[in-house]
Protein backbone atom coordinates (compact mmCIF):
# COMPACT_ATOMS: atom_id res chain seq x y z
CA UNK A 1 0.00 0.00 0.00
CA UNK A 2 1.67 3.17 -0.62
CA UNK A 3 0.01 6.91 -0.37
CA UNK A 4 1.01 9.85 -2.15
CA UNK A 5 2.56 12.95 -0.74
CA UNK A 6 1.69 16.10 -2.03
CA UNK A 7 2.83 19.56 -3.76
CA UNK A 8 3.98 20.91 -0.59
CA UNK A 9 5.77 18.22 0.05
CA UNK A 10 7.55 17.94 -3.31
CA UNK A 11 8.27 21.67 -2.72
CA UNK A 12 10.05 20.95 -0.01
CA UNK A 13 11.94 18.55 -1.47
CA UNK A 14 13.14 20.82 -4.48
CA UNK A 15 13.36 23.87 -2.27
CA UNK A 16 15.82 22.57 0.74
CA UNK A 17 17.93 20.14 -0.78
CA UNK A 18 19.25 17.46 1.39
CA UNK A 19 22.01 17.73 4.12
CA UNK A 20 21.84 14.92 6.52
CA UNK A 21 18.93 13.18 7.89
CA UNK A 22 15.23 13.50 5.96
CA UNK A 23 11.99 14.22 8.41
CA UNK A 24 10.98 10.04 7.82
CA UNK A 25 14.79 8.93 9.14
CA UNK A 26 13.41 10.23 12.37
CA UNK A 27 10.65 7.68 12.99
CA UNK A 28 10.05 8.56 16.03
CA UNK A 29 9.40 12.44 15.04
CA UNK A 30 6.86 11.15 12.45
CA UNK A 31 4.87 8.72 14.59
CA UNK A 32 4.71 12.11 17.24
CA UNK A 33 3.10 14.65 14.21
CA UNK A 34 0.63 11.43 13.92
CA UNK A 35 -0.06 11.52 17.39
CA UNK A 36 -0.68 15.41 17.63
CA UNK A 37 -3.38 14.85 14.07
CA UNK A 38 -5.07 11.92 15.68
CA UNK A 39 -6.08 13.69 19.09
CA UNK A 40 -6.48 16.98 16.68
CA UNK A 41 -9.14 15.04 14.82
CA UNK A 42 -10.85 13.72 17.22
CA UNK A 43 -11.44 17.26 19.46
CA UNK A 44 -12.65 18.63 16.58
CA UNK A 45 -15.27 16.35 16.17
CA UNK A 46 -16.41 16.35 19.26
CA UNK A 47 -16.40 20.42 18.61
CA UNK A 48 -18.19 20.00 15.23
CA UNK A 49 -15.34 21.18 13.34
CA UNK A 50 -15.07 17.06 11.88
CA UNK A 51 -18.21 15.01 10.62
CA UNK A 52 -17.87 11.31 11.91
CA UNK A 53 -16.95 9.84 8.75
CA UNK A 54 -13.62 11.89 8.20
CA UNK A 55 -12.86 11.62 11.51
CA UNK A 56 -12.85 8.12 11.53
CA UNK A 57 -10.50 8.10 8.26
CA UNK A 58 -8.18 10.83 9.60
CA UNK A 59 -7.52 8.48 12.95
CA UNK A 60 -7.47 5.26 11.31
CA UNK A 61 -4.53 7.03 8.32
CA UNK A 62 -2.88 7.89 11.76
CA UNK A 63 -2.86 4.94 13.40
CA UNK A 64 -1.12 3.25 10.27
CA UNK A 65 1.70 5.73 10.40
CA UNK A 66 2.06 4.94 13.91
CA UNK A 67 1.79 0.77 13.17
CA UNK A 68 4.73 1.90 10.81
CA UNK A 69 2.72 2.32 7.69
CA UNK A 70 3.87 5.06 4.94
CA UNK A 71 7.02 5.05 6.01
CA UNK A 72 8.29 6.31 2.50
CA UNK A 73 6.40 9.48 2.37
CA UNK A 74 8.22 11.64 4.09
CA UNK A 75 11.13 12.66 2.20
CA UNK A 76 11.75 16.16 3.15
CA UNK A 77 15.00 17.38 4.94
CA UNK A 78 14.76 17.31 8.50
CA UNK A 79 16.30 20.80 8.52
CA UNK A 80 14.15 23.44 5.93
CA UNK A 81 13.21 26.84 6.40
CA UNK A 82 9.50 27.95 7.22
CA UNK A 83 9.91 26.57 10.58
CA UNK A 84 8.55 23.15 10.18
CA UNK A 85 5.67 23.82 7.54
CA UNK A 86 7.36 21.63 5.29
CA UNK A 87 7.00 18.98 7.50
CA UNK A 88 3.79 19.45 9.01
CA UNK A 89 2.27 19.72 5.54
CA UNK A 90 3.96 17.11 4.97
CA UNK A 91 2.00 14.57 7.46
CA UNK A 92 -1.09 16.58 6.71
CA UNK A 93 -0.78 15.61 2.79
CA UNK A 94 0.13 12.41 3.22
CA UNK A 95 -2.26 11.78 6.02
CA UNK A 96 -5.25 13.31 4.00
CA UNK A 97 -4.21 11.06 0.93
CA UNK A 98 -4.83 7.97 2.79
CA UNK A 99 -7.99 9.00 5.05
CA UNK A 100 -9.88 9.71 1.67
CA UNK A 101 -9.27 6.28 0.25
CA UNK A 102 -10.22 5.03 3.69
CA UNK A 103 -13.08 7.67 3.73
CA UNK A 104 -14.47 7.34 -0.03
CA UNK A 105 -15.26 11.38 0.70
CA UNK A 106 -12.45 14.47 0.05
CA UNK A 107 -9.94 14.47 3.00
CA UNK A 108 -8.77 18.23 2.60
CA UNK A 109 -4.88 18.18 4.23
CA UNK A 110 -5.45 21.72 5.47
CA UNK A 111 -9.12 22.42 5.81
CA UNK A 112 -9.48 19.00 7.75
CA UNK A 113 -6.15 17.32 8.97
CA UNK A 114 -4.73 20.41 10.15
CA UNK A 115 -8.39 22.23 11.23
CA UNK A 116 -7.66 24.30 14.62
CA UNK A 117 -4.20 23.53 14.25
CA UNK A 118 -1.10 25.99 12.96
CA UNK A 119 2.66 24.19 12.05
CA UNK A 120 3.51 26.93 15.44
CA UNK A 121 1.89 24.81 17.35
CA UNK A 122 1.88 21.37 15.84
CA UNK A 123 5.42 21.09 15.15
CA UNK A 124 6.73 21.96 18.76
CA UNK A 125 4.03 19.99 19.87
CA UNK A 126 5.38 16.66 18.28
CA UNK A 127 8.95 18.10 18.62
CA UNK A 128 8.42 17.93 22.34
CA UNK A 129 6.97 14.27 22.49
CA UNK A 130 10.08 13.49 20.58
CA UNK A 131 12.36 14.14 22.54
CA UNK A 132 10.64 13.02 25.67
CA UNK A 133 10.89 9.48 23.74
CA UNK A 134 14.13 9.67 22.88
CA UNK A 135 15.95 10.95 25.87
CA UNK A 136 15.10 7.46 27.69
CA UNK A 137 18.15 6.06 24.86
CA UNK A 138 21.15 8.13 26.70
CA UNK A 139 19.60 8.25 29.73
CA UNK A 140 19.39 4.24 30.16
CA UNK A 141 22.79 3.42 28.87
CA UNK A 142 24.66 6.12 30.88
CA UNK A 143 22.90 3.94 33.62
CA UNK A 144 24.26 1.01 32.52
CA UNK A 145 27.71 2.41 32.30
CA UNK A 146 27.41 3.81 36.27
CA UNK A 147 26.75 -0.21 36.48
CA UNK A 148 29.54 -1.23 34.77
CA UNK A 149 31.67 0.76 37.02
CA UNK A 150 30.04 -0.37 40.31
CA UNK A 151 30.84 -3.63 39.30
CA UNK A 152 34.55 -2.94 38.73
CA UNK A 153 34.30 -0.92 41.86
CA UNK A 154 33.27 -3.93 43.93
CA UNK A 155 36.19 -6.50 41.51
CA UNK A 156 38.99 -3.64 42.28
CA UNK A 157 37.86 -3.12 45.68
CA UNK A 158 41.10 -3.68 47.60
CA UNK A 159 43.67 -2.85 44.74
CA UNK A 160 45.48 -0.20 45.37
CA UNK A 161 47.14 2.71 42.97
CA UNK A 162 49.02 5.75 42.89
CA UNK A 163 46.74 8.67 43.08
CA UNK A 164 48.10 12.22 41.12
CA UNK A 165 47.20 15.87 41.70
CA UNK A 166 48.72 18.28 38.99
CA UNK A 167 49.60 14.74 37.51
CA UNK A 168 52.10 14.90 40.24
CA UNK A 169 52.59 11.81 42.70
CA UNK A 170 50.05 11.92 45.56
CA UNK A 171 48.76 9.57 48.59
CA UNK A 172 47.32 6.30 47.51
CA UNK A 173 43.60 5.19 46.93
CA UNK A 174 42.38 1.99 45.50
CA UNK A 175 40.81 1.15 42.06
CA UNK A 176 37.12 0.57 44.21
CA UNK A 177 37.44 4.35 45.56
CA UNK A 178 38.14 5.68 41.56
CA UNK A 179 34.97 3.67 40.17
CA UNK A 180 33.03 4.59 42.80
CA UNK A 181 33.75 7.87 41.63
CA UNK A 182 33.18 6.93 38.38
CA UNK A 183 29.58 5.55 38.86
CA UNK A 184 28.55 8.65 41.07
CA UNK A 185 29.70 11.41 38.36
CA UNK A 186 27.51 9.25 35.48
CA UNK A 187 24.47 8.69 37.65
CA UNK A 188 24.58 12.41 38.58
CA UNK A 189 24.92 13.49 34.75
CA UNK A 190 22.28 10.77 33.92
CA UNK A 191 19.62 11.58 36.28
CA UNK A 192 19.98 15.43 34.73
CA UNK A 193 19.67 14.79 31.67
CA UNK A 194 16.30 12.78 32.47
CA UNK A 195 15.52 15.71 34.99
CA UNK A 196 15.96 18.27 31.51
CA UNK A 197 13.50 16.78 29.98
CA UNK A 198 10.73 17.26 31.88
CA UNK A 199 9.98 20.89 31.07
CA UNK A 200 9.51 19.61 27.78
CA UNK A 201 5.83 17.72 29.42
CA UNK A 202 4.20 21.24 28.81
CA UNK A 203 2.90 21.74 25.24
CA UNK A 204 1.97 24.03 23.27
CA UNK A 205 -0.90 23.14 20.98
CA UNK A 206 -3.83 25.06 21.09
CA UNK A 207 -1.48 28.07 20.65
CA UNK A 208 -2.20 28.12 16.34
CA UNK A 209 -0.43 30.72 14.90
CA UNK A 210 1.18 32.87 17.57
CA UNK A 211 -0.42 32.07 21.07
CA UNK A 212 -3.94 33.45 20.52
CA UNK A 213 -5.11 30.15 19.18
CA UNK A 214 -7.29 31.95 16.94
CA UNK A 215 -9.16 29.88 14.53
CA UNK A 216 -9.06 26.90 17.08
CA UNK A 217 -12.55 25.53 18.99
CA UNK A 218 -12.46 26.93 22.61
CA UNK A 219 -10.57 24.17 24.98
CA UNK A 220 -9.17 22.59 21.67
CA UNK A 221 -5.59 22.73 23.57
CA UNK A 222 -6.50 21.67 27.04
CA UNK A 223 -8.22 19.05 25.68
CA UNK A 224 -5.75 17.70 22.88
CA UNK A 225 -2.78 17.75 25.40
CA UNK A 226 -5.34 15.30 27.43
CA UNK A 227 -5.87 13.16 24.47
CA UNK A 228 -2.00 13.34 23.62
CA UNK A 229 -1.54 12.22 27.61
CA UNK A 230 -3.91 9.04 27.01
CA UNK A 231 -2.12 8.07 23.82
CA UNK A 232 1.58 8.30 25.24
CA UNK A 233 1.27 7.68 28.68
CA UNK A 234 3.30 10.91 29.36
CA UNK A 235 2.02 13.15 32.60
CA UNK A 236 1.27 15.89 29.44
CA UNK A 237 0.33 19.64 30.30
CA UNK A 238 -0.80 22.49 28.09
CA UNK A 239 1.56 25.36 28.40
CA UNK A 240 0.52 27.82 30.53
CA UNK A 241 1.48 30.65 28.45
CA UNK A 242 1.46 29.39 25.01
CA UNK A 243 2.81 33.29 23.79
CA UNK A 244 5.98 31.91 25.89
CA UNK A 245 6.10 28.30 24.41
CA UNK A 246 6.19 29.50 20.79
CA UNK A 247 8.70 32.57 21.30
CA UNK A 248 11.27 30.78 23.51
CA UNK A 249 12.88 27.82 23.01
CA UNK A 250 15.51 27.93 26.27
CA UNK A 251 14.13 24.71 27.47
CA UNK A 252 15.55 23.02 24.88
CA UNK A 253 18.63 24.66 25.44
CA UNK A 254 19.14 23.30 28.93
CA UNK A 255 18.26 19.78 27.80
CA UNK A 256 21.37 20.19 25.28
CA UNK A 257 23.36 21.36 28.39
CA UNK A 258 22.45 18.23 30.23
CA UNK A 259 23.62 15.92 27.19
CA UNK A 260 27.24 18.08 26.48
CA UNK A 261 27.52 17.75 30.74
CA UNK A 262 27.04 14.36 30.38
CA UNK A 263 29.72 13.97 27.28
CA UNK A 264 32.23 16.14 29.10
CA UNK A 265 32.01 14.19 32.25
CA UNK A 266 31.90 10.54 30.03
CA UNK A 267 35.20 11.74 28.04
CA UNK A 268 36.81 12.99 31.39
CA UNK A 269 36.60 9.42 32.87
CA UNK A 270 37.59 8.13 29.36
CA UNK A 271 40.64 10.35 29.51
CA UNK A 272 41.72 9.54 32.25
CA UNK A 273 41.43 5.55 31.93
CA UNK A 274 43.43 6.61 28.42
CA UNK A 275 46.51 7.94 30.64
CA UNK A 276 46.39 4.89 33.10
CA UNK A 277 46.37 2.74 30.70
CA UNK A 278 49.12 4.47 29.05
CA UNK A 279 52.46 2.05 27.68
CA UNK A 280 52.95 -0.47 28.78
CA UNK A 281 56.49 0.87 29.15
CA UNK A 282 57.01 4.32 28.59
CA UNK A 283 53.58 5.50 30.75
CA UNK A 284 51.82 5.29 33.29
CA UNK A 285 50.29 1.21 33.39
CA UNK A 286 48.30 1.59 35.75
CA UNK A 287 46.23 -0.30 33.92
CA UNK A 288 45.21 -2.26 31.08
CA UNK A 289 42.24 -1.73 28.73
CA UNK A 290 40.67 -4.51 26.10
CA UNK A 291 42.65 -5.01 23.25
CA UNK A 292 39.56 -4.76 20.93
CA UNK A 293 41.38 -4.38 17.30
CA UNK A 294 45.30 -4.03 16.24
CA UNK A 295 46.94 -0.68 17.54
CA UNK A 296 48.88 -0.19 14.74
CA UNK A 297 49.26 -1.11 10.95
CA UNK A 298 53.13 -0.77 11.29
CA UNK A 299 54.00 -1.40 15.04
CA UNK A 300 53.23 -5.13 15.89
CA UNK A 301 51.70 -5.81 18.98
CA UNK A 302 50.10 -2.35 19.81
CA UNK A 303 47.53 -1.50 22.05
CA UNK A 304 45.19 1.50 21.85
CA UNK A 305 43.21 2.77 23.83
CA UNK A 306 40.46 2.95 20.92
CA UNK A 307 37.01 3.15 22.70
CA UNK A 308 38.52 5.82 24.96
CA UNK A 309 39.01 7.91 22.02
CA UNK A 310 35.81 6.98 20.27
CA UNK A 311 34.26 8.18 23.59
CA UNK A 312 35.86 11.45 23.30
CA UNK A 313 35.37 11.87 19.88
CA UNK A 314 31.92 11.87 20.18
CA UNK A 315 31.89 14.04 22.84
CA UNK A 316 32.89 17.03 20.67
CA UNK A 317 30.82 16.40 18.45
CA UNK A 318 28.12 16.53 21.15
CA UNK A 319 29.32 19.95 22.64
CA UNK A 320 29.12 20.98 19.09
CA UNK A 321 25.51 20.36 18.89
CA UNK A 322 24.61 21.83 22.13
CA UNK A 323 26.45 24.91 20.63
CA UNK A 324 23.89 24.86 17.81
CA UNK A 325 21.36 24.51 20.17
CA UNK A 326 22.10 27.49 21.89
CA UNK A 327 22.59 29.11 18.85
CA UNK A 328 19.13 28.60 17.33
CA UNK A 329 17.68 29.53 20.39
CA UNK A 330 19.39 32.57 20.56
CA UNK A 331 17.89 33.09 16.71
CA UNK A 332 13.94 33.29 17.66
CA UNK A 333 12.13 36.64 16.71
CA UNK A 334 9.09 38.25 18.52
CA UNK A 335 6.09 35.92 18.90
CA UNK A 336 8.09 32.43 16.99
CA UNK A 337 11.23 30.69 17.21
CA UNK A 338 11.53 29.56 13.17
CA UNK A 339 14.50 27.65 14.08
CA UNK A 340 13.03 24.63 15.48
CA UNK A 341 14.20 22.02 12.61
CA UNK A 342 17.87 22.56 13.45
CA UNK A 343 17.23 22.41 17.45
CA UNK A 344 15.50 18.74 16.41
CA UNK A 345 18.41 17.25 14.04
CA UNK A 346 21.22 18.68 16.98
CA UNK A 347 18.90 16.97 19.76
CA UNK A 348 18.85 13.65 17.73
CA UNK A 349 22.92 13.67 17.05
CA UNK A 350 22.99 14.43 21.21
CA UNK A 351 21.00 11.80 22.34
CA UNK A 352 21.95 9.27 19.68
CA UNK A 353 26.10 10.03 20.33
CA UNK A 354 25.42 9.97 24.02
CA UNK A 355 23.76 6.24 23.53
CA UNK A 356 26.91 4.92 21.36
CA UNK A 357 29.66 6.34 23.76
CA UNK A 358 27.98 5.33 26.20
CA UNK A 359 26.87 1.78 25.41
CA UNK A 360 30.21 1.59 23.72
CA UNK A 361 32.18 2.54 26.46
CA UNK A 362 30.27 -0.27 29.34
CA UNK A 363 30.74 -3.14 26.79
CA UNK A 364 33.84 -2.74 25.06
CA UNK A 365 36.13 -1.18 27.59
CA UNK A 366 35.18 -1.03 31.31
CA UNK A 367 34.10 -4.26 31.62
CA UNK A 368 37.08 -5.72 30.41
CA UNK A 369 39.36 -3.16 32.62
CA UNK A 370 42.33 -4.63 34.75
CA UNK A 371 44.15 -2.99 36.88
CA UNK A 372 47.02 -5.52 35.98
CA UNK A 373 49.25 -2.64 34.54
CA UNK A 374 53.26 -3.40 34.30
CA UNK A 375 54.16 -0.20 36.72
CA UNK A 376 50.47 -0.54 38.90
CA UNK A 377 52.97 -1.50 41.92
CA UNK A 378 56.40 0.20 41.04
CA UNK A 379 54.31 3.87 40.81
CA UNK A 380 52.02 2.90 44.26
CA UNK A 381 55.40 2.55 45.45
CA UNK A 382 56.44 6.82 45.48
CA UNK A 383 52.73 7.26 46.99
CA UNK A 384 53.35 9.92 49.63
CA UNK A 385 50.84 8.48 52.25
CA UNK A 386 53.61 7.96 55.25
CA UNK A 387 55.06 11.79 54.64
CA UNK A 388 51.08 12.90 55.14
CA UNK A 389 50.95 11.29 58.19
CA UNK A 390 54.30 12.38 59.10
CA UNK A 391 53.21 16.09 58.59
CA UNK A 392 50.40 14.97 60.62
CA UNK A 393 52.49 13.80 63.45
CA UNK A 394 55.46 16.19 63.38
CA UNK A 395 54.29 19.37 61.32
CA UNK A 396 54.68 20.56 57.77
CA UNK A 397 58.01 21.58 58.12
CA UNK A 398 59.62 18.38 59.89
CA UNK A 399 57.81 16.13 56.95
CA UNK A 400 59.44 18.10 54.29
CA UNK A 401 62.41 17.84 55.69
CA UNK A 402 62.27 13.77 55.99
CA UNK A 403 61.16 13.85 52.40
CA UNK A 404 63.41 16.04 51.25
CA UNK A 405 66.76 14.66 52.66
CA UNK A 406 65.26 10.76 51.79
CA UNK A 407 65.22 12.17 47.64
CA UNK A 408 67.93 13.61 48.09
CA UNK A 409 69.58 10.13 49.61
CA UNK A 410 67.82 7.88 47.23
Amino acid sequence: MTTPHGPQTALGVRNFPLRGRTFGDLPAFVRNFARVKLAAARVNHESGVLDEVRRDAIVAACEEILDGAHADRFPTPLVQGGGGTTANMNVNEVVAARASVLAGVPVHPNDHVNAAQSTNDTYPTAMALTALELVAGPVTALRELAEAFDRKAVEFAGTPHLGRTCLQDAVSLTAGDTHRAHAAAIRRVADGLDTATAALREVPIGATAVGTGVGAPAGFGDRVTAELAALTGLPLRAAENRFDALSHLDPYAAVAAAGSRAAITMAKIAADIRLLSSGPRGGFGDLTVPAVQAGSSIMPAKVNPVICEYVMQLSHRIRGSALTVDCAVADGELELNVMEPVIVDALTTIFADLTAAAETFARRCVDGLRWDGPHRERNLAGALDRWVELSAAEGYEAATHAVTNGAARA
